[in-house]
């Protein structure tokens, strides 16, 4: 059983952050599709090392951050390219 709580919130904070990212014109700051795939292996690494809630036993992931990150990236591609 996934508890939604966590899930829900993590992916809509991770939503208003990935709609903050936008290119900048005079900045040299890119986002391109290496930088996700690195964020993606680095926070699927930092979920199984901090594991789930103490009182939660759906998986050995932290589901927060991982929806977290699934919401900064459809957020990002929704809303972020403007």
């Amino acid at each position: 059983m996934v508890y939604i709580g966590p899930v829900i919130v993590g992916f809509i904070i991770g939503f208003i952050i990935g709609t903050r990212i936008k290119p900048n014109i005079g900045s040299n700051l890119k986002f391109p599709a290496s930088v996700y795939v690195l964020l993606a292996i680095v926070i699927i690494f930092i979920a199984y090392q901090q594991g789930p809630f103490p009182w939660y036993t759906d998986s050995v992931f932290a589901n927060g951050l991982i929806s977290a990150f699934a919401g900064i990236v459809i957020g990002k591609l929704t809303f972020g390219r403007g």
